[in-house]
């Protein structure tokens, strides 16, 4: 068997594009670019967008990748892969604005992805319902241990693998 299929995988990805730093794994507080991650999300067909149209960290009307753990960037690969033709487009990064916290946007834990009906399918139809948070917003748990927030108006992911 030839394990060498012709596709560059979340792994590959981080080796040619982080300069020799890790790949994920342990090396949770590895982080990236905004170049970096947006070259790995693209290359991935994995598309983004900000009410300001811009990347700005500093601004809350921006989706910025600035500081995103590679592990995260490696998740969204991995989530896009899995529901194949569906369409991902991220809506929310490390910019400012959202909740602070250990597992949180600025630390570069969680993406914001639009809702699509494919997306939540797979959700539904794939992972565990694990409860409904503080603010409403209804879980899903991936074996991975990556919590899956609906948060009505778009997907929360926190990262955690």
């Amino acid at each position: 068997m030839n394990p060498v299929d012709g596709i560059v995988g979340p792994a590959t990805w981080g080796a040619l594009l982080g300069g020799g730093g890790s790949t994920g794994g342990g090396g949770g507080s590895d982080t990236l670019s905004q170049s970096q991650a947006a070259s790995m999300l693209s290359g991935a067909g994995i598309t983004w967008s900000s009410s300001g149209n811009c990347s700005d960290r500093n601004s809350s009307s921006c989706t910025s990748f600035d500081g995103i753990r590679r592990t995260t960037v490696n998740g969204a690969i991995t989530l896009k892969h899995a529901v194949g033709g569906c369409a991902l487009n991220i809506t929310g990064g490390t910019e400012t604005g959202h909740a602070s916290g250990t597992y949180s946007h600025g630390t570069g834990y969680k993406l914001d992805f639009a809702m699509s009906g494919c997306l939540t399918d797979y959700i539904h139809g794939t992972f565990t319902h694990s409860g409904t948070r503080g603010d409403g917003a209804d879980l899903w748990t991936a074996p991975s241990g990556n919590i899956y927030a609906n948060e009505g108006s778009h997907w929360d992911v926190t990262f955690l693998n």
